[in-house]
């Protein structure tokens, strides 16, 4: 299979160059990162210990592609959308983070875009090296749920190069179940730069679980099945699973980047006030990072 990974960050990495194994693959990201994989290949270490040699480039413009894998950053969604609206592309699978992304390219895409699910740990460690910091597994599913013979496609895919993938027909709870275990792990491990495993008990495991909860009833509001008990199960299964990492938005913190809380903890919160529902722990975990931000120059 033909497939372009747009946005060649930890995941997308990690992701790209596995699926670099078995298939034709084209990270797009930046410099140095992809001139260093153009000249001298992809070295993936911690659960792996394999190199590869997918293209790379900066470009991501008029390209062709069976499937385009969309692993960008939420808040630069449109723009990679509007970027691969000028290439032609079979199919496309976000994922990403948050809540939308999907509506946003299908809104410039002709193809099918699906939705996917990753709890595989990844960290750039340097320009062309990437660590798998803990195996996961993945999901892809039609956005609107239901079932997908281009899922199972994609997901087929995705297994012949070693990534343990499932096509599901219930996207629409496992995007809102990973909006609640990002809404309670990302920005608490941020704020006090602790790795995931520090949230497994005390008061930072309840806050994280309050966290959890509150998305879980802004989820039912939007006519998703999303039980308190399911979101929180999966937030300490999350929590157990990944102990030694370090959450998304903890590595942008520690890299003085702009996070996703907009489109984590703040979504939570725009669409908690849709339907007149408190959201107040996701409210101030919103609040703190995005102080951070303003203070750092994210904002």
């Amino acid at each position: 299979m033909e497939i372009v990974v747009f946005g060649a960050g930890s995941l997308g990495t990690l992701l790209g160059g596995l699926l670099a194994t078995e298939h034709r693959v084209t990270l797009v990201g930046r410099d140095p990162h992809v001139s260093v994989v153009h000249d001298e290949g992809l070295y993936i270490n911690g659960e792996f210990d394999r190199r590869v040699h997918p293209g790379a480039t900066t470009d991501g413009g008029d390209l062709t592609a069976d499937l385009v894998v969309v692993a960008v950053k939420s808040f630069d969604t449109e723009q990679a959308a509007s970027t691969l609206s000028s290439g032609t592309f079979d199919a496309a699978l976000s994922v990403q983070n948050g809540i939308g992304n999907e509506d946003v390219l299908e809104e410039y895409l002709d193809c099918p875009v699906l939705a996917g699910t990753a709890t595989y740990g990844a960290r750039l460690e340097a320009p062309g090296r990437v660590a798998c910091t803990g195996t996961g597994t993945v999901t892809v599913g039609a956005a609107a749920g239901g079932v997908s013979p281009l899922a199972d496609d994609v997901a087929a895919a995705f297994d012949a190069a070693g990534i343990e993938t499932t096509a599901v027909t219930d996207m629409p709870r496992r995007l809102w179940q990973k909006l609640a275990v990002n809404a309670g792990i990302n920005p608490i491990t941020a704020l006090s730069r602790v790795h995931n495993g520090a949230l497994s008990a005390g008061s930072t495991n309840r806050l994280a679980r309050r966290a959890a909860t509150e998305t879980a009833r802004v989820a039912r509001a939007e006519a998703i099945e999303l039980a308190d008990e399911r979101a929180v199960d999966a937030i300490d299964e999350v929590i157990d699973g990944t102990a030694n990492n370090r959450s998304s938005m903890y590595q942008d913190v520690l890299a003085g980047r702009r996070t996703e809380i907009d489109a984590i903890n703040g979504a939570v919160v725009d669409r908690a006030d849709e339907h007149g529902i408190d959201a107040p722990v996701n409210e101030t975990l919103a609040a703190l990072v995005r102080s951070w931000e303003r203070e750092n120059g994210g904002r």
